[in-house]
């Protein structure tokens, strides 16, 4: 007997143009973080030269920087409306401990982002914004008037700080989504969550698309 559920055991979490952006902004992220590193420091110069050289890195790195913001972007306008804190995150937030130790049949009813995801959201939301205002300075210190050529000296360590931020929520976000919430990686490739999933993590979620 097959172990593929069927459609009535399923409900669709990501359509098919939400899980594109997600992988999208995923994939120019991670090419942003190896090929920032390289800058940042000689001892990790080889990720640019594995990724083709310190010149193809650099060039390409700020392009890349445009796309992933524009990712986060679109997935703002798609999901901005469900990522408001909300008291039902505020409720949530009294039981995190419980999500952080796996202990599901614990934790008050999260609606389709809990608290963990919407914090996560904004903070890729405003690092990337900060990301992309601090890069276009470095990108074009040179085109700047000598008059305001002293905002790349701020916009420095704005890049640096909003790079720790984002990829200190990135690891988490990797690691809630695969080791700790079992199912939650599938759901961004096929799109469909089993009801019973759906029920233990997003309860308040499930309960509204079933009226609907």
């Amino acid at each position: 007997m097959s172990n593929i559920p069927n459609s009535e055991d399923t409900v669709l979490r990501y359509t098919l143009p939400e899980r594109i952006v997600h992988w999208v902004s995923a994939l120019f992220y991670m090419y942003l973080l190896a090929t920032g590193l390289a800058f940042y420091t000689p001892n990790l110069w080889w990720l640019a030269v594995v990724l083709g050289g310190g010149s193809t890195s650099r060039f390409w790195h700020p392009f890349a920087g445009l796309v992933f913001v524009s990712s986060v972007i679109y997935m703002w306008t798609r999901w901005g409306k469900d990522m408001h804190i909300t008291d039902v995150d505020r409720r949530w937030n009294k039981t995190v401990m419980n999500y952080i130790r796996n202990e599901d049949d614990r934790l008050n009813p999260a609606g389709r982002f809990n608290t963990g995801q919407k914090q996560y959201f904004w903070a890729m939301l405003y690092g990337g914004l900060a990301l992309l205002a601090s890069g276009l300075v470095l990108w074009f210190t040179d085109s700047l008037p000598w008059s305001l050529r002293w905002v790349r000296y701020i916009a420095v360590p704005v890049h640096v700080i909003a790079f720790l931020v984002t990829v200190a929520g990135f690891i988490v976000h990797v690691y809630m989504g695969t080791a700790v919430v079992r199912g939650g990686f599938a759901s961004v490739i096929r799109g469909e969550v089993t009801r019973s999933w759906a029920r233990i993590h997003h309860p308040l979620w499930l309960e509204e698309i079933s009226k609907k």
